[in-house]
C-alpha cells in the first residue's frame, strides 16, 4: 500500500524548480554582462558571482563557455527578435520597402544598442561569438536580397546599389547616422534611401 503522506513526488519537482531557476539565473547573468563588458570580457568566474552560485554549480548546469553560450544567446534572442522581412515583401514599391525595412531594423539597433556593440566588437576575437553571428549574418544577407528586388537587375548599377544597400543595413552605419551625427532614425533612414537612389541611378563617374 502507497503511502498517502509521501512528499518525494513534492520534493522532486520542488528540486526541479530550483534548478530551472538557478539556471536561468545564470543565464540572465551572462547575458547581463554579454551586454556591459562583452562576451570577451566575461569570464565564468563573473558570471558565478552576478548569479550569486559557486563556480562548480555553474559548471553544472554549463560545462563549458560554448555551452552558457548557447544558453545565452538563446535567452536573448528570444527577447530580442529582429524585425520579420515577410510584412516588406508585400511593398512593390522598392523605396518605400527600403525605407520601411530600414526604420524598423534601426529601431531593432537602438533597442539592442549596447549587446550589437559588444558582440561586433568581439567578433573577430571570441570564437563562440563568431559562431553565432553566421545567423545574423544570414539574416542581413536575406535582407538585403529581399531590398534589391525592384533595382537594377545588371551591370555597375546593381553593383553601387547592392553595395548602397549593404551600408545603409549595416549596424556601424546606424550608429555613426544617429549617435555621431544626431539624426533620428527616419532621418537616417531617408538619407540612406536617397544614396541607394543615387547610387543605382546616376552613371559611373570616369576620371
Amino acid at each position: 500500500m502507497s503511502d498517502k503522506n509521501d512528499k518525494r513526488p513534492y520534493r522532486k519537482k520542488r528540486r526541479a524548480e530550483l534548478e530551472a531557476e538557478t539556471r536561468r539565473r545564470i543565464t540572465e547573468s551572462a547575458v547581463e554582462l554579454h551586454g556591459t563588458v562583452g562576451p570577451s570580457h566575461t569570464s565564468m568566474s563573473a558570471v558565478a558571482e552576478r548569479a550569486g552560485v559557486r563556480r562548480s554549480t555553474l559548471y553544472r548546469h554549463f560545462p563549458d563557455e560554448a555551452a552558457l553560450f548557447d544558453a545565452c544567446s538563446s535567452h536573448w534572442s528570444a527577447a530580442n527578435p529582429p524585425p520579420n522581412p515577410e510584412a516588406w515583401a508585400a511593398i512593390a514599391d522598392p523605396d518605400e520597402r527600403l525605407r520601411t525595412a530600414l526604420e524598423e531594423l534601426y529601431g531593432f539597433f537602438r533597442r539592442t544598442e549596447r549587446m550589437m556593440a559588444n558582440l561586433i566588437r568581439d567578433e573577430a576575437t571570441n570564437e563562440n561569438v563568431r559562431r553565432h553571428f553566421t545567423v545574423f549574418h544570414g539574416y542581413m544577407d536575406a535582407v538585403r536580397d529581399l531590398l534589391m528586388a525592384g533595382r537594377p537587375e545588371r551591370g555597375q548599377a546593381r553593383v553601387r546599389a547592392r553595395a548602397a544597400i549593404g551600408h545603409a543595413l549595416s549596424f556601424t552605419t546606424w550608429r555613426s547616422l544617429v549617435r555621431e551625427q544626431g539624426l533620428g532614425n527616419a532621418q537616417a533612414a531617408e538619407l540612406m534611401g536617397r544614396l541607394v537612389r543615387d547610387a543605382a541611378a546616376r552613371k559611373t563617374v570616369r576620371a
